[in-house]
């Protein structure tokens, strides 16, 4: 009996884990002594860096720690999936502002413990490429250095991004965002400038149900763009089969907190890990995607494309036909 029993709880063991692994389910986010970053901090810029370019944290020994206090030299715009346009610097590293700090006037206040997490980038040798609307600039710190400034705002990088292109310190501990190319919290994040930089609530970019006139209800994100499945992935194992060029037309939709689902039951929403480390919002266990082909919020050119690309309904399940009026 005892024997019975212990291998039936084994095997409900079995089909939890099995379950959780096949919806892409992972250990939380750690912690560090600056906050926990949020669903999706592991991001990653756009592919196309090449892991070996000069600059990449990645190589260890004193090569690391200056690279990550080199010069930021020709800064330029990198697109983040989930985040949008960020300013990297010519490592392709991605650069960071800090809530706490001021941008009228400039002031720093990560320093000590604080500045090894978040190495200053330290002023001169750096310019602007074009996209970049931010003022660049420099201000002195307490130990005398010089740190550049965008917009103002001190510029820093983050320690645990190891290659060029990622974007772990985006959120973490609620006041870390990677630059938008106008000075700005990258992300959609709200801040009274005139104030010094202090934060409104940044609001999350949800997930909604909206009524199309040819599909009926089906399921957008916070900036109204539909969701799309892909008959090529599957949720039941997890696969993913948009990857390389695909994700130039088809990009991941952005992991969103539960309290920001509008018009869908929450047990369907959930946050997928891509192969490349990547999070990503699912519907049901399906990795969802917008398309770049629709140009404003409400279009659907992507219903339907190659037989494999179908907008999500409010079940979560994929739409193949015009509702029945």
């Amino acid at each position: 009996m005892n024997k019975l029993r212990h291998a039936s709880l084994a095997g409900t063991a079995i089909t939890v884990m099995v379950l959780t692994a096949a919806c892409g389910g992972s250990g939380s986010s750690a912690k560090d002594d600056y906050g926990k970053a949020p669903a999706g901090s592991t991001s990653k810029i756009g592919e196309g860096y090449g892991a070996g370019s000069a600059g990449s944290y990645g190589s260890g020994g004193s090569s690391q720690t200056q690279a990550k206090n080199a010069p930021a030299k020709e800064m330029t715009v990198r697109e983040a999936p989930g985040i949008g346009s960020v300013v990297a610097d010519s490592a392709g590293m991605t650069l960071y502002r800090f809530d706490k700090d001021t941008a009228q006037p400039p002031a720093s206040t990560c320093d000590g413990d604080c500045a090894k997490a978040w190495p200053p980038v330290p002023a001169g040798d750096a310019t602007a490429a074009s996209g970049i609307g931010a003022a660049v600039g420099e201000v002195q710190r307490s130990d005398g250095t010089k740190q550049l400034t965008l917009a103002g705002w001190p510029v820093y990088r983050y320690a645990k991004d190891t290659a060029p292109g990622d974007t772990k310190g985006q959120g973490v501990g609620g006041t870390w965002s990677a630059f938008a190319p106008d000075g700005k919290k990258a992300g959609g994040g709200k801040q009274d400038e005139s104030q010094g930089g202090k934060p409104d609530a940044q609001a999350p970019a949800g997930v909604s149900v909206t009524d199309n006139p040819a599909l009926g209800k089906i399921v957008v994100d916070g900036k109204g763009r539909t969701l799309y499945r892909f008959n090529k992935d599957s949720a039941w194992p997890m696969k993913f089969a948009c990857t390389g060029t695909c994700l130039d037309t088809w990009k991941p939709a952005e992991p969103v907190e539960k309290s920001a689902v509008r018009g869908v039951p929450d047990k369907l929403i959930s946050t997928v890990t891509r192969p490349d480390g990547t999070k990503q919002l699912a519907v049901d266990c399906w990795p969802v995607y917008w398309f770049t082909g629709d140009k404003k919020p409400g279009d659907t050119a992507g219903q339907g494309k190659q037989g494999l690309w179908f907008a999500v309904n409010d079940q979560g399940k994929k739409v193949t036909s015009a509702p029945q009026g």
